[in-house]
């Protein structure tokens, strides 16, 4: 089974905390504080690997969480960091944030590698906060949780070489010819409902690889059919081998049918419009196909006059091997890399600033007779905090009357042993100069 898009759940190791600790060594008396710090959580990196071609795996395997890093140790050891978590993945894939739609990097090289999830850093010990005002610290930190975020990967098949037309016109046909790939075959539409790649050998020391796109209809570019989930594997060819029944086997209008294809290519991506593009003209051993043919040559001159048709005939192979052979010319001519605009490693170029005035700043509101203090820098303080002692506690007061809360609540009314909540921590406030 062919998988082409999957969401997923990442999270990156959590921070080890911090240690409170202090020596106890023979003949050392009054030992300093010798707690370490905690190690960094893993990552988590996604990386490419040549040898997948789809992303079956993450339909069993949906999350995928990094080890926390250790906790800090006595004797001012720190804490190992955890291992990062790789992810193997095909190449050819997007990563998209599914909560803003950003395309966090587009993943085509054998070997790259992007940070999805960046584990958070370990929590200091209590050596860390000792100065010669407090020289035995009874304060720590915890580790910082890692980050987490939902991932939307979708493949988009890496070929030379893309076969597009509408359903039934042979494209399966041609593959299963040139190529060992066995594409489901019928005389039905939607046969093909998901990309086959075959490895075409050209006969003169060529190969490419070719794929079989299902087939469009109009409006795909608007989602109709499977219409997004077909066209986005078209802009990693490098060529278009646009395949038409010449015939007109199902009463359309060969010249129409190549309009209307061309015109979904444009609508969902401008750049395929200028796409090399051969078209094949099929089944030409079929009746009215010679002079559908010369209508066709006439019309598509006054349109795109420089247009290559080539007339073959899948069935009996007419005019196949002259395909192949222009299509491995025109693929020598071209570069590597379609030119389509590509997001690399974005994720691990960001650079994120604080304001320091949005930093400070914080919102007094009243939930009965309790004062509610709502400060992102607060909050964060007290997520990290080891808040189980009285240095903890003395460092949250000395924070909160330097941001300037203490004046404002009590500018608001607060006294002597109202209660005060900052997200899950209350406390009574205190006038007592004895915690500054």
């Amino acid at each position: 089974m062919f998988v082409d898009k999957a969401k997923i759940f990442v999270k990156a190791g959590d921070g080890g905390d911090g240690l409170v600790a202090f020596r106890r060594e023979k003949y050392v008396p009054e030992g300093g504080p010798a707690g370490g710090d905690g190690g960094k959580g893993g990552d988590v990196i996604f990386r490419v690997d040549e040898g997948l071609r789809t992303l079956m795996d993450f339909r069993y395997q949906r999350h995928f969480k990094a080890q926390r890093g250790e906790k800090g140790r006595n004797k001012s050891q720190h804490g190992a960091g955890a291992d990062n978590m790789i992810v193997r993945i095909p190449p050819g894939t997007v990563l998209i944030d599914d909560d803003t739609g950003e395309v966090i990097a587009d993943m085509t090289r054998h070997g790259q590698e992007v940070i999805v999830a960046k584990g958070g850093r370990g929590g200091r010990g209590n050596i860390r906060f000792a100065t010669p005002n407090n020289p035995a610290p009874e304060l720590a930190e915890n580790g910082e949780e890692g980050q987490e975020r939902y991932v939307v990967l979708e493949l988009k098949v890496m070929a030379d070489v893309g076969l597009v037309g509408f359903p039934s016109v042979g494209k399966s046909t041609l593959l299963s010819v040139v190529s060992a790939a066995k594409p489901k075959i019928g005389a039905y539409h939607f046969t093909t409902i998901t990309p086959n790649l075959g490895v075409v050998d050209v006969g003169d020391g060529r190969s490419f690889v070719m794929a079989d796109l299902p087939g469009l209809i109009e409006g795909a570019h608007q989602g109709v059919g499977l219409g997004h989930e077909f066209l986005r594997h078209i802009e990693r060819t490098r060529i278009i081998i646009h395949v038409v029944d010449m015939a007109g086997s199902e009463g359309r209008d060969p010249f129409e049918d190549w309009e209307k294809i061309n015109d979904e290519l444009k609508q969902y991506n401008v750049g395929l419009s200028e796409r090399p593009q051969i078209v094949a003209a099929n089944k030409m051993d079929m009746e009215e196909a010679k002079e559908n043919l010369a209508s066709f040559r006439e019309r598509t001159s006054s349109v795109r006059p420089d247009l290559e048709i080539l007339p073959i005939s899948s069935l009996t192979r007419q005019g196949v091997q002259e395909l192949l052979y222009r299509a491995a010319d025109l693929l020598d001519s071209i570069p590597q890399a379609p030119a389509v605009e590509e997001v690399v490693e974005s994720a691990e170029r960001k650079v994120y600033k604080l304001n320091a005035a949005e930093d400070d700043s914080f919102t007094i509101t009243r939930d009965n007779e309790t004062f509610v203090v709502s400060s992102p820098k607060i909050e964060r303080m007290l997520k990290r905090m080891q808040m189980n002692s009285h240095d903890a506690i003395l460092k949250l007061a000395r924070t909160l009357r330097h941001m300037g809360v203490d004046e404002e609540l009590r500018r608001r009314g607060a006294v002597e042993g109202t209660i005060v909540r900052i997200a899950d921590f209350e406390f009574e406030f205190v006038e007592s100069s004895s915690y500054y």
